[in-house]
């Protein structure tokens, strides 16, 4: 009996150990995408995704609110989006927020696709860097053959601009129209999102199929997500989110600094202090600060650039205004390379980086304040250097010249004269008397060419 009792007494105590240990549920990614869609935006999004999948996670949530950003940008995402292992939720949130433009593709490219009152999607056509995009023109037709051709026709409306214009928005419609595809989702309306920029509030959105449901929050999103099934690669997937835990994930020092260099004003604000540090150290060589200030500068706005939507007739005119100010502060043209230089210098500054890409441009601002500190510094410039050129020369053999020396010795042609507390060999063609005044007036090799002060010169010193 007492050791049937220490056997019980030990299973008692061991019993807790033996079972299996429980494992913390995989938890749900949250991912912010707030603000443009960029280079830095994908950036985060793939390293998020990474993440992850390296953490075992159940759901990838992506909360958006966004007007749009840039193709390239949002193409990787969705590259990134379809190879997930992990189901992606994109949420349009909080209230109030939007999904427009590259926004809509993000939304039809993720496995559930999710939207809070209040918000809205859509607005996707694409727009050309370089130059505005003709709006697609559904203005009613004016001639009698266009109103017959209307009747017997397909009533859509016809895009207005070039060639460029119906291939980028028809390239737009075949890739919006394959995603839909692949969700499952409204294809129409897709298509009337690229071609006519339509627009939906969240519960016209789900009553027409562009996307799955509405939710107020996350707590309620994942209580409606339960038990739903989704395809991921290939494979249907039943979704567990009773008690999943929500883990955000924050961009890393990468994203960070690639999300700052890639601000298209500080790109803009590296690039001068590129060229304005280069142009330092070769003007004032052996100062190394402002050159190596200005290496680095410039290679960061040189990556900037090679990732931003820029126009490089805009890049090139900043660059010969900068060439023509500092051609002003070298060689003064009564202002005429100065004026052209600041002229092509705001031209470029407006243009460099044309696109009608939400939060893709240079500011006003800052460009009227970098404008006219760069003239106020070369008008300062070009000032000294007038200033400068008027003064007297102080240094070497021409300082001499005009200068008041004394007869060490009497000559008629050639003797010693004493300025400064020097002796020099000087000529002159009149005598000399020893200790008398005498004015130089050109210089010979080491020779003073000399004449008498007269009396009148004497009065007037």
């Amino acid at each position: 009996m007492q050791r049937l009792g220490f056997s019980f007494l030990f299973l008692l105590v061991a019993w807790p150990l033996l079972l299996p240990a429980a494992k913390d549920p995989r938890p749900a990614i949250l991912l912010d995408i707030d603000g443009a869609i960029g280079p830095a935006t994908g950036d985060y999004i793939h390293r998020g995704l990474e993440k992850a999948k390296n953490k075992n996670a159940a759901l990838i949530i992506l909360r958006m609110d966004t007007p749009g950003g840039l193709d390239v940008a949002m193409r990787k995402m969705i590259q990134d989006i379809i190879a997930s292992p992990v189901p992606v939720v994109t949420f349009v949130s909080p209230s109030g927020a939007r999904a427009a433009s590259a926004g809509t593709y993000i939304l039809y490219a993720s496995h559930i696709a999710a939207m809070a009152p209040g918000t809205n999607l859509g607005a996707a056509t694409p727009v050309q860097i370089g130059g505005n995009n003709p709006a697609p023109d559904q203005s009613p037709d004016k001639t009698d053959k266009t109103k017959k051709d209307k009747k017997t026709k397909a009533d859509k409306p016809q895009l207005a601009g070039d060639a460029m214009t119906h291939k980028q928005v028809n390239d737009a419609i075949a890739y919006i129209r394959s995603l839909a595809q692949m969700r499952g989702r409204n294809i129409e309306w897709a298509e009337k999102a690229v071609r006519e920029a339509a627009s939906l509030p969240a519960d016209e959105a789900v009553k027409q199929n562009v996307v799955d449901l509405t939710a107020k929050n996350l707590d309620d999103l994942l209580i409606q997500l339960n038990g739903r099934k989704v395809n991921v690669l290939g494979q249907d997937v039943t979704l567990d989110t009773k008690d999943l835990k929500i883990e955000r994930i924050e961009p890393d020092w990468r994203s960070r600094l690639l999300a700052v260099i890639t601000d298209p004003n500080v790109a803009y604000i590296l690039m001068l202090l590129g060229v304005y540090g280069l142009f330092f150290e070769l003007w004032n060589p052996g100062y190394v600060l402002p050159g190596v200030i200005g290496g680095i500068s410039l290679l960061l706005a040189l990556y900037a650039f090679q990732v931003l939507p820029v126009n490089y007739a805009g890049f090139g005119l900043i660059i010969l205004g900068m060439a023509f100010m500092i051609a002003e502060a070298f060689m003064p043209s009564f202002g005429v390379l100065g004026f052209g230089g600041v002229l092509a210098f705001v031209s470029g500054s407006v243009i460099l980086l044309d696109t009608d890409a939400a939060g893709f441009g240079v500011s006003w601002p800052l460009i009227a304040t970098v404008t006219l500190v760069s003239v106020a510094f070369f008008l300062t410039v070009v000032s000294l250097a007038l200033s400068a050129r008027r003064r007297p020369v102080v240094s070497g053999k021409e300082e001499l010249i005009g200068r008041i020396a004394e007869a060490t010795t009497s000559f008629k042609n050639e003797g010693r004269v004493r300025v400064r507390g020097e002796d020099w060999q000087a000529r002159t063609r009149r005598p000399v008397q020893r200790g008398q005044r005498v004015r130089i007036i050109d210089i010979e090799g080491l020779t003073l060419i000399i004449e008498p002060e007269t009396e009148t010169q004497m009065e007037k010193n």
